[in-house]
């Protein structure tokens, strides 16, 4: 497999199948682990970094369940493809600086991507669709065991497993889910919701995670510490909290569609009728839209475009996607025109 087979196939996160999928975008488990006798990645020297690259490489060619992934070192990547890859969430913008010594693991279905000497040696990520953050805990629990058995962890009796922040000490686990939210953002809802979240020690993120701004009413819910508590009750903690989201979302939706059905219908009317008319659209205009336009299919006001779709446009009207596609450097009056011709082509074909 090569990264750019990537650019023609819909990661299965963005399926739109699975529990809860017309709230629930979908959930992740991220494990932080660290090699023993080596200085963090952020301290080490280029030295360093390329011997804990060679180790991890090495595991992961002895691995049953990892042994056929791609490996990309990020020094054989030019800007473009960096940017790509963050794009569909497989690696931080974090990752990208300083590339020597560091590499990307993924698999073919992007359910698995493995950072190498991010913050941390080793950051796992398992992704699925819709609200399955224990089948994602599964899967990552497997992954973990493999590389635990080729490779020594740094692990304290007192302290669990040692990372770079002290948040991610203990299990090194953190859990989130990606929800769309709009109903409740629509109703003036979300800040107290927001604010309740907060309170119980969870944090709220962007679309592209840390440092990043919710838009299109997206929002990333994740937990903020890890020590003290085992892998099994922070799953559990999570769902809980999300389940509640989900409820209030729902309560909201019957609420919009009950007693403002004719506001909620244009709405959704209009930006659909944008994105299938405009010739030129910028990337937030679009995020937008296409959030009102995912309400209508969700909520059965929109038969004609499925959710998978209105997912993968999310994504592949992304900057660095647009160049990909096209296979040259774009301007950004470039970028939104393609953006809108990819958009236009899309819904008519549905």
């Amino acid at each position: 497999m090569r990264l750019d087979d990537l650019l023609n196939q819909t990661s299965e996160w963005l399926k739109g199948t699975g529990a809860n999928s017309d709230i629930v975008i979908s959930s992740r488990v991220r494990l932080a682990r660290n090699l023993e006798k080596y200085l963090f990645s952020n301290w080490a020297d280029k030295a360093g970094s390329e011997e804990v690259l060679k180790k991890v490489e090495a595991a992961v060619k002895q691995s049953n369940l990892l042994k056929t992934m791609m490996i990309i070192r990020l020094a054989d990547l030019d800007v473009l493809d960096k940017q790509f890859l963050i794009e569909r969430h497989l690696m931080s913008h974090e990752h990208v600086q300083k590339p020597d010594g560091k590499a990307l693991i993924v698999d073919d279905q992007e359910i698995v991507a493995i950072m190498v000497n991010e913050e941390d040696h080793l950051r796992m990520q398992v992704m699925q669709s819709g609200f399955d953050l224990i089948e994602a805990w599964n899967i990552m629990s497997k992954i973990d065991d493999e590389l635990s058995a080729r490779l020594n962890f740094a692990f304290s009796e007192e302290w669990g497993y040692l990372t770079a922040c002290p948040t991610n000490t203990g299990t090194g686990l953190r859990g989130s889910v990606m929800l769309h939210l709009p109903a409740l953002v629509i109703t003036r809802q979300i800040n107290k919701v927001l604010a309740a979240v907060g309170k119980l020690g969870f944090n709220t993120r962007g679309f592209y995670g840390e440092g990043t701004q919710a838009t299109g009413n997206f929002f990333q819910i994740s937990n903020l510490v890890s020590l003290g508590h085992m892998e099994d009750e922070i799953i559990e903690n999570m769902n809980g909290l999300v389940r509640q989201i989900i409820d209030q979302e729902r309560q909201a939706r019957n609420v919009l569609i009950g007693q403002h059905k004719a506001m909620l219908e244009d709405k959704i009317a209009r930006s659909l009728g944008v994105l299938m008319s405009a010739h030129i659209i910028s990337s937030q205009e679009t995020t937008d839209l296409l959030s009102m336009v995912r309400l209508g299919v969700d909520m059965g006001l929109i038969k004609d475009i499925d959710r998978r779709t209105v997912n993968e446009l999310f994504i592949i009207t992304q900057p660095a996607h647009l160049q990909k596609f096209e296979g040259k450097k774009l301007s950004a009056q470039e970028r939104d025109e393609k953006r809108a011709e990819i958009i236009r082509e899309k819904l008519k074909q549905k």
